[in-house]
């Protein structure tokens, strides 16, 4: 019984390895997935690409701000090997309401900005746009990030404004009806606490 085992496997053995060949063949020409799709102003060659990267290493440190007896911080380590990696934590009447794990990364096609949220898959919003706000004689330089396969936030501002301040802003649709929501922040010492004129 054996040796009949063995003589079946020896007649079939070319054609497993045949079958083995052609499969591994297939996976090396089979095109990687697509890539969500870019926002427009992005797809028309206006996004800035991976040397926009370095124009966010002023986030590097501590920022921290509340509204509404909610607090929230976030903490961004400095730029290395084109990534910065950050944190932030969400606290209410002493009781965590959420926390992210965040990253700036330069990739091949552009900056992205990647949230991993408290148990949750991460989620990469590309930088779309660089621009200044001149309004009301500030000079504040705006970063947006967006991810157009998302009803919320499908956009997140960093909005860089005098005086250490920071106001992130997370944009979309809940419900088809739009939805902002807009946390200022100051920069603040990490160990101090206390809040810095930079």
């Amino acid at each position: 019984m054996l040796l009949r085992n063995v003589s079946l496997l020896a007649r079939r053995l070319p054609l497993l390895i045949g079958v083995l060949i052609a499969a591994a063949a297939a996976a090396q020409t089979t095109a990687p997935p697509e890539p969500s799709p870019a926002p427009a102003a992005a797809a028309a060659g206006k996004a800035p690409g991976p040397e926009a990267f370095a124009a966010l290493a002023w986030l590097e440190g501590c920022w921290r701000g509340s509204v509404t007896q909610r607090e929230f911080n976030e903490h961004w380590l400095p730029p290395r090997g084109n990534l910065m990696i950050g944190a932030s934590h969400t606290v209410a009447q002493d009781k965590t309401q959420s926390h992210e794990f965040l990253r700036l990364e330069a990739r091949a096609d552009g900056v992205y900005y990647v949230v991993v949220q408290s148990g949750q898959n991460e989620t990469a919003y590309r930088l779309v746009e660089r621009s200044v706000d001149d309004t009301a004689g500030r000079s504040d330089e705006l970063f947006t990030f967006a991810n157009p396969a998302l009803d919320f936030p499908s956009t997140i501002i960093y909005r860089r404004s005098g005086k250490g301040w920071l106001y992130a802003t997370v944009e979309g649709k809940v419900g088809g009806a739009p939805r902002q929501v807009i946390y200022p922040m100051r920069r603040v010492g990490c160990e101090s606490g206390e809040f810095l004129q930079r």
